[in-house]
């Protein structure tokens, strides 16, 4: 059996991430794969009592075994993780905000989108093993570098 010479996040220090993206997208706003898109994330407020480890895992193999998205959507980018002083928070990129991009093959129509986002955005709760009353969030990146800050207004939650 081989060895896992990874630091587990709950070892990470402060201000440390994560990120696990597809082929060929860097984990970065202004990647031209990423620029229309926006990210879906849930901050765990109480560090101590969050199995991160575990849940962190249970992100990267939903992502990876494409169980967050029915095989037509082609939203999910990749997964990140995020240490901080006061909490973890978890996020998952997706290709659009819910519009169509310019040039797509597939055009859907608001509603489609949403529908999809949300679809994704309730697997992804469920991968987290969130509580109905919680709350998973979701922001386009170029609100969120309108704001300039990352805790742009959710445009949807689930």
């Amino acid at each position: 059996m081989a060895a896992n010479n990874i630091t587990p996040t709950s070892e990470l220090g402060l201000k440390a991430d994560y990120h696990l993206f597809k082929k060929g997208v860097r984990p970065e706003w202004e990647d031209p794969q990423n620029k229309h898109g926006g990210k879906w994330s849930y901050q765990f407020k109480d560090k101590r009592s969050v199995p991160i480890d575990e849940l962190w895992l249970h992100a990267q193999l939903a992502a990876i075994g494409e169980t967050l998205e029915a095989d037509a959507d082609n939203e999910v980018m990749g997964v990140v993780v995020n240490v901080r002083k006061g909490f973890y928070r978890v996020g998952l990129w997706t290709r659009t905000v819910g519009k169509s991009i310019p040039g797509d093959k597939n055009t859907r129509t608001p509603a489609q989108g949403k529908e999809i986002l949300e679809a994704i955005g309730r697997r992804f709760k469920e991968v987290l093993r969130l509580k109905e009353a919680d709350v998973v969030e979701f922001s386009g990146h170029t609100d969120s570098a309108h704001s300039g800050s990352t805790r742009a207004k959710a445009k949807y939650t689930v």
